[in-house]
């Protein structure tokens, strides 16, 4: 496995955490390195290491070759579906797409060889579309959590689990979002600029 850890063109210490996975391991390393300066890329070489490496490591984007040995780019992409994987998949592959791809759940295809600036072009976007969806997603969480912080005292907040699952759950979310996008601090503050306790 191999890791690259540069900063942003922009100079923002955040970045997308990017998995790339190909079994041609020269393949899989020359995709980590035209990422450099784009995101925290890691690489492996088989569909189960992918598995593994999703289930003990936060990917937000990942980069899956359909064709290799057991078990296969769409297999990784079936169970990953199932788990309910939470990124952004960009199938790189050189398998011309027929109709099947019209039941994967993939978000982006990109047909091999690619330009460094294609590759580059296409996790960017994923990036930002994933930003934005996790933007969301806080922002629905943390009505939530800030109505209930405004009405409720706080000895009954401290022991009611839900709350505190949901106090997690916006943490987590701010700090994905954080880490996605450009400038979110300024969309925090207009949020945080809602009276929603009413006059």
């Amino acid at each position: 496995m191999d890791s690259t850890n540069p900063e942003r063109p922009d100079g923002s210490e955040n970045r997308p955490n990017v998995l790339v996975v190909d079994d041609e391991r020269e393949v899989a390393d020359a995709y980590a390195l035209r990422l450099k300066g784009l995101s925290d890329t890691e690489t492996v070489y088989d569909g189960e290491s992918a598995l593994a490496h999703v289930e003990e490591n936060p990917v937000d984007i990942l980069l899956l070759d359909r064709h290799m040995p057991g078990p296969s780019g769409d297999e990784v992409l079936e169970v990953l579906t199932d788990r309910g994987f939470g990124g952004r998949i960009i199938m790189v592959t050189a398998i011309d797409p027929g109709f099947d791809v019209l039941d994967m759940p993939f978000d982006d295809y990109l047909c091999k060889p690619l330009e460094r600036e294609d590759i580059r072009a296409a996790v960017d976007q994923q990036r930002l579309v994933l930003g934005y969806e996790t933007l969301g997603d806080y922002f629905a969480a943390e009505s939530t959590r800030a109505i209930l912080r405004s009405e409720l005292p706080a000895d009954r907040r401290d022991s009611h689990s839900e709350y505190q699952a949901i106090e997690r759950r916006t943490e987590r979310l701010k700090r994905r979002a954080t880490r996605l996008l450009d400038d979110p601090e300024r969309l925090f503050e207009v949020f945080d600029g809602i009276d929603r306790e009413g006059r």
